[in-house]
C-alpha cells in the first residue's frame, strides 16, 4: 500500500488507503487548518523529531464512549477524598510540556516535538484544543490534553506526577463530556490501561461512522470555563 506526500494543497487521502499499520501520508504541515481538517477525517499526526511529519489512521482504533467510563473502587476512593482540585483549561502551556518531558524522563520518548506543542498551543489559543489539570498543595500534578470537534474529543496525551492524577482528569473529562452530550473520546491507539477504564476497539469503518455523527453537531469554541472540583 503506499504512502502519500502531501503537499501544500489542504487535502487527505482517503482513510482506507492508509497501510496495515495505519501511516497513511507524509509531509505537509502543522498549520491549523490542515490539523483540524485532519481530526475530522479521523487523522492525527504522530512522529518523533527526526522523522518528516506521518499521519496516522490506525484500524482499529481505540474509542472510549463518556457514558462508559469504568471507574475502580481505589479511584472512586481518592475522587471523593478530593485530593485535587481539578480546573479546566487553565495551564494549557504547563500541561503540553509536563507530557513531553515525562516522556523523555523515562526513557520512552516522545511525538511532543516543540513544533507539535507549538501547534497545539495555537490550536488552545484559537478555542479547539483544551486541558484538564490537577492541582495538589497548589501544584501540578497531572494533566491530559486534546482536540474538541462537534461533539468529538480526541485525546492526545496524559501525565500524572502523583497516583491517580491523570485518572481523576480523565474522570472530570469524561463527565463534562457526558453533560455536554459528546459521543466520543478518541483514544487512537489501544492500550492496556485505557481498555480498563472502558475503552473498546472499533474498527476503522465504524469509527468513521460515529466520528461523523460527531462532527454533525457545531463545534463549542472557546475555552473551557466550567468550574470542576
Amino acid at each position: 500500500m503506499p504512502v502519500y506526500l502531501l503537499s501544500k494543497e489542504l487535502v487527505f487521502p482517503p482513510v482506507h488507503l492508509a497501510t496495515r499499520e495505519g501511516l497513511l501520508a507524509v509531509g505537509g504541515d502543522l498549520a491549523p487548518e490542515r490539523l483540524l481538517l485532519a481530526y475530522r477525517n479521523g487523522i492525527f499526526p504522530w512522529y518523533s523529531g527526526d522523522e518528516p511529519i506521518l499521519w496516522w489512521s490506525p484500524d482499529p482504533r481505540l474509542v472510549l464512549m463518556p457514558q462508559e467510563l469504568k471507574i475502580s473502587r481505589s479511584l472512586r476512593k481518592t475522587i471523593r477524598q478530593e485530593r485535587f482540585r481539578v480546573t479546566l483549561d487553565t495551564a494549557f502551556d504547563q500541561v503540553i510540556h509536563a507530557c513531553a518531558r515525562l516522556r523523555i524522563e523515562v526513557g520512552t520518548g516522545t511525538w511532543i516535538t516543540p513544533e507539535m506543542a507549538t501547534a497545539y498551543r495555537r490550536l488552545h489559543v484559537m478555542g479547539y484544543a483544551h486541558s484538564v489539570e490537577a492541582w495538589c498543595d497548589g501544584r501540578l500534578s497531572g494533566g491530559l490534553y486534546g482536540i474538541a470537534l462537534g461533539r468529538a474529543f480526541f485525546g492526545e496525551s496524559m501525565f500524572s506526577m502523583r497516583r491517580d492524577a491523570s485518572k481523576v482528569c480523565l474522570v472530570h473529562l469524561a463527565r463534562h463530556l457526558v453533560r455536554q452530550h459528546y459521543r466520543l473520546i478518541d483514544c487512537q491507539v489501544p492500550t492496556d490501561h485505557m481498555q480498563r477504564m472502558g475503552a473498546r476497539l472499533l474498527s476503522r469503518t465504524d469509527f468513521m461512522l460515529m466520528l461523523n455523527e460527531a462532527l454533525r453537531y457545531p463545534s463549542r469554541v472557546g475555552q473551557w470555563a466550567e468550574a470542576l472540583f
